[in-house]
């Protein structure tokens, strides 16, 4: 997956910190999650970002029907997708971006569900960043529930 550096959209810059949407099912300081080029990720928002400086960003999510899968419960590719947009990002926030990086390698526990209704929170550590590749690893929460944990391996490409 192709993670696009969001602030690298002129049209869409990323305020520091991020206002309130004014959306009473988004938390405060979440504002919505811009790529410079739409795409896959647009189809499964509305997605939020909270950005501050010093930390990696935390990207959200409100389950919505549609993020359901058969047996009612989110599917685990949209829990995937969040988690790998949201190593993608935290690393290109930490690189000062835009860089231009793809997803090498994403490993994924689901560790329990999460419920229509829930806010998920993925959560980013970076772990090292190198000059061609970086690592990092995301927790996806419901409130104090840990519903996955990934890992993942980037390599940088070049510029956005």
């Amino acid at each position: 997956m192709r993670h696009p550096d969001p602030s690298s959209a002129s049209t869409n810059p990323q305020p520091e910190p991020a206002p309130h949407t004014g959306d009473p099912a988004v938390p405060s300081g979440f504002a919505p999650f811009h790529t410079a080029t739409g795409g896959f990720i647009s189809l499964i928002g509305p997605v939020h970002v909270r950005e501050v400086p010093g930390v990696p960003p935390v990207i959200g999510l409100r389950i919505a029907p549609q993020h359901l899968n058969l047996r009612g419960i989110p599917h685990g590719g949209l829990l995937a997708t969040l988690a790998d947009t949201a190593l993608g990002h935290a690393i290109n926030h930490a690189r000062g971006g835009p860089l231009s990086i793809v997803t090498v390698s994403l490993s994924t526990d689901f560790l329990a569900a999460a419920r229509l209704g829930d806010w998920v929170e993925a959560h980013v550590e970076i772990e090292r960043l190198g000059q061609r590749m970086a690592f990092a690893s995301c927790r996806l929460r419901a409130g104090e529930r840990v519903l996955l944990r990934a890992s993942g391996a980037f390599a940088v490409v070049g510029p956005a």
